[in-house]
């Protein structure tokens, strides 16, 4: 029996031409997860879908069908912001990645799409200027943590994983593939254990992304980039590559 979706909150992660005419979509909705939908139509000039269907836009969606590929009905913009610009879309596109690798179809996580929805308003709001580049980077690190432990791929960020041993006031931990949260080697990239206590803490609150947000923010200068390594080095990892497509395309440009 065919079911039909209204009203879907959603956002575009890609779009494939399908045919002269119309486009597959990759989109992640609150309540369906991720799914696949066929655009019938969206490239013609005189389409309302074609100045829609863009990526990193607020929108509501209907569809239908019960095939694998479901057929889209209707598409609205819900306003809010505009799309990110400059290394803001770049680091939008790096998300839609990341979703696109880890994320089961039709697996709903409600409360990861909120965060989606919070980093992407943080990345269309932001202006060129320092401190709006560190609110976007915790922004980044914050989703990429709640990602990971959404998909369980993150382990509890206060204890040691293979032991469960709690982690030491005066101690520094990593984080590493395959083994998890363990005490940390002289010069490897690390935080101390208040730090990721602190980070575990903020993502069991009730408005996770906000409150993971704000601990990613206060971490001291040096943290920041520890926690960027090692948080990029785990995400390789179970993405099944040594750099990302969009990490390549982001080099490339600053080399430029």
């Amino acid at each position: 029996m065919k079911r039909s979706i209204l009203h879907e909150p959603a956002f575009v992660l890609h779009r494939y031409d399908w045919s002269e005419s119309s486009l597959i979509l990759e989109v992640l909705t609150r309540h369906h997860g991720r799914i696949a939908l066929v655009a019938k139509g969206a490239k013609r000039p005189s389409s309302n879908f074609r100045p829609v269907l863009l990526p990193l836009q607020p929108l509501e969606l209907g569809f239908g069908g019960d095939a694998e590929i479901r057929t889209l009905k209707a598409a609205e913009w819900t306003g809010g912001h505009v799309m990110p610009t400059g290394e803001a879309l770049l680091s939008g596109y790096y998300l839609n990645e990341l979703l696109i690798r880890l994320l089961a179809r039709d697996d709903p996580h409600p409360q990861l799409f909120d965060a989606y929805a919070g980093v992407v308003e943080v990345l269309a709001t932001a202006r060129a200027d320092p401190a709006q580049a560190t609110v976007q980077a915790a922004a980044l690190r914050a989703f990429e943590l709640l990602l990971l432990r959404e998909v369980g791929l993150l382990p509890s960020l206060d204890v040691q994983t293979l032991t469960l041993v709690p982690l030491q006031t005066d101690a520094r931990y990593a984080l590493v593939p395959e083994l998890g949260l363990r005490a940390a080697e002289a010069d490897e990239p690390a935080l101390a254990a208040g730090l990721w206590q602190g980070l575990q803490a903020a993502m069991r609150d009730g408005a996770a992304f906000p409150a993971t947000l704000r601990s990613v923010a206060q971490l001291p200068p040096g943290a920041n980039g520890a926690l960027r390594s090692q948080l990029r080095n785990l995400l390789n990892y179970h993405c099944g590559v040594t750099s990302l497509r969009t990490r390549q395309l982001m080099r490339e440009l600053q080399n430029l």
